[in-house]
């Protein structure tokens, strides 16, 4: 049996492969728009490094016994952030396997939850980020913008790919 014919079949295992498929390829879409939108709108202070160069920067120093160059820091971020939104969009694409139908605000509440879930609460936990407190509003819906905008894209692309792994 081909890969295609496997995928077009409906059964329990198509239907999971298909969506974690469908949600991988959605989420890392949705990382690129996140990207795109936060090169435009300033999610943090100038001088204030994100989470994820903080994190790759420790892992560095960890391995290497030197932090990520400054000319690097940019490779750094996306090394974290397209593994997070595939990994994200895989789990969201697997929550929707037995939901057909583009529902663009399922992906609304899906960026929102990211969001709340990583800036609002465990990433200032973890000390990664400062607390919401101490964030300009602005800046703060700047990010939240960023990830509904990650949550709709990953909706789009599951939903699209989903029909075309179908067929």
């Amino acid at each position: 049996m081909s890969v295609g014919t496997f995928l077009q079949k409906d059964s329990y295992m198509s239907n999971t492969s298909r969506s974690l498929i469908s949600g991988f390829v959605g989420g890392l879409a949705g990382s690129a728009v996140k990207s795109l939108i936060e090169q435009f709108l300033p999610v943090r202070k100038v001088e204030q490094r994100s989470a994820q160069i903080k994190i790759v920067d420790e892992l560095s120093t960890k391995i290497t016994g030197t932090p990520v160059s400054t000319q690097n820091e940019a490779l750094a971020e996306q090394l974290v952030n397209i593994p997070m939104g595939g990994s994200l969009g895989a789990a969201y694409g697997y929550g929707k396997k037995d939901r057909s139908g583009l529902r663009p605000m399922d992906g609304i509440i899906f960026g929102a939850t990211a969001w709340a879930s990583t800036h609002e609460t465990s990433l200032p936990i973890l000390g990664l980020e400062p607390k919401p407190t101490d964030v300009p509003i602005r800046m703060q819906m700047n990010e939240l913008f960023a990830h509904i905008a990650f949550g709709v894209t990953t909706e789009l692309v599951r939903h699209y790919l989903d029909n075309q792994l179908r067929e």
